[in-house]
């Protein structure tokens, strides 16, 4: 439990309910402590009951941070196209304005911040798939716990509005009581079986890749385009991302582990690329394109991996990406640092031509103007970026929503972290969507794309019990 005196209940209501009043505006008041090692997954699980479709989950890659958000302060949402990086960022600092955050720490992803993405494409033609999740989405959560370091901070963030008094300050406090103590009932995740996959049109998509190929060879602008295809699963019972969530926490420790609810649908996912990082005045970015199988035995890895480290195709795809993220973050860096050559990532069924990216910047350089610079990368849409795009959008059955994003969190301090939305799957309810993609240039054959999205399938399907 986290104690607070009666005072300072008092005082603190007092001061969030006078301040509204007097700017006529929603004021935001978010306080930090410190707590004993808390389990993520506890936390995350104890939500379901009173924030279902309100939470979200993230671990980086080195464990090194946790966040797992519970309930909705704030919202940001927009299914406008134009300016959609601008805006949330305006949006985001107009809400800071004010605001009342008492926090003592030092700590990145720790007090007010917020979670969510951004869609791969407002302009693409909307289904049904997505309805639940809006082109640009960010949660402000209530309840925020924060494991950075082997360290563990909750933050609580009330909005206080022009009619409220020191009464929901009070309410907050009991609220937040009442969870921290719900931590002590263990949940029970339920782990359901994949009855059915059906694959969305694969024979059209081998032709859609056929085609660009074929546009390929012939001249032109493009140069790569990447194409990404829809597995849908119906499992035996409702699909509950507490489960998945832990064996992919399990199963793929080396990635980037997300969820993301909205509206009862929960986008969920073990990404092994970061787009971008900012700590103040650094960037770090990753170029990942360019994959094989892993091997059945070590000799058998070692020579695939030798094997793609020499395969022109690969090589010739992953400068594309390497050239993109040095051009794009030299627009806003004094000094963009990286290897001259690519090494491997190693994940469990696959591995990856990988090169580190860092940048140095001015601690106000925008996150989100550089989300907006590199998104998409070469790895996830083309080149060139905007003649890819377009014809993605043309050719491509799939929407892809969130799928191929860039999903992530910003702090109050502006600094945060995001990873391109891959490896990823839509649940919704007793049905699921996986989503996988290649990239296609010149001499790529349909078949050999459709085995390697069948390989990247693969995270997701395990996670979820499949084969």
């Amino acid at each position: 439990m986290i104690t607070i005196q009666e005072t300072e209940i008092k005082e603190r209501g007092l001061l969030g309910a006078k301040r509204a009043r007097e700017l006529g505006r929603p004021i935001l008041m978010s306080e930090v402590h410190k707590m004993d090692t808390t389990k993520p997954f506890s936390f995350f699980n104890t939500g379901k009951d009173h924030y279902c479709g309100e939470r979200f989950f993230w671990k980086d890659p080195t464990n090194e941070m946790v966040l797992v958000g519970l309930g909705i302060s704030k919202q940001f949402q927009s299914d406008q196209a134009a300016d959609r990086f601008f805006r949330v960022e305006k949006e985001w600092k107009s809400f800071l304005k004010d605001s009342f955050i008492f926090n003592d720490y030092q700590v990145d992803g720790v007090g007010p911040l917020m979670f969510g993405g951004f869609s791969f494409d407002p302009f693409k033609e909307k289904t049904d798939l997505w309805t639940k999740f809006a082109d640009s989405l960010f949660h402000i959560p209530k309840f925020l716990l924060s494991i950075v370091q082997g360290e563990t901070y909750l933050t609580t963030n009330i909005i206080f509005t022009p009619n409220d008094d020191l009464s929901l300050y009070s309410k907050s406090m009991e609220e937040r009581n009442q969870l921290l103590y719900s931590l002590r009932n263990k949940r029970i995740t339920n782990s359901p079986t994949v009855i059915r996959k059906d694959e969305v049109s694969p024979d059209k998509w081998k032709q859609t890749v056929d085609g660009v190929v074929n546009e390929l060879t012939h001249g032109g602008p493009l140069k790569k385009v990447v194409l990404a295809r829809e597995l849908r699963l119906v499992v035996s019972s409702e699909v509950e991302a507490e489960s998945v969530l832990e064996n992919l926490y399990t199963q793929q420790p080396a990635s980037y582990i997300f969820a993301f609810e909205s509206n009862g649908d929960c986008f969920i996912g073990a990404s092994p690329e970061r787009l971008i990082k900012k700590q103040g005045d650094e960037v770090y970015s990753t170029c990942l394109a360019g994959s094989i199988p892993r091997g059945q035995t070590e000799e058998e890895d070692q020579v695939l991996g030798q094997t793609l480290l020499s395969d022109q195709k690969n090589l010739k795809e992953h400068g594309y990406v390497v050239e993109m993220i040095k051009g794009a973050l030299g627009q806003s860096c004094k000094e963009v640092i990286l290897p001259d050559h690519p090494q491997l990532m190693k994940m469990r069924d696959i591995q990856h031509l990988y090169t580190p990216v860092i940048g140095k910047c001015g601690p106000n350089t925008s996150l989100l103007l550089l989300v907006e610079k590199l998104h998409p990368t070469p790895a996830l849409g083309g080149l060139p970026k905007a003649s890819a795009v377009e014809k993605i959008r043309e050719v491509e059955q799939l929407d892809r929503g969130l799928f191929g994003g860039p999903l992530g969190w910003v702090d109050y301090r502006q600094n945060g972290e995001f990873a391109v939305a891959i490896r990823s799957g839509l649940i919704q309810g007793d049905e699921v969507s996986l989503f996988a993609g290649c990239g296609v240039v010149a001499d790529s054959q349909s078949e050999e794309e459709y085995l390697e999205t069948s390989l990247k399938f693969r995270p997701m399907l395990r996670a979820l019990g499949g084969r």
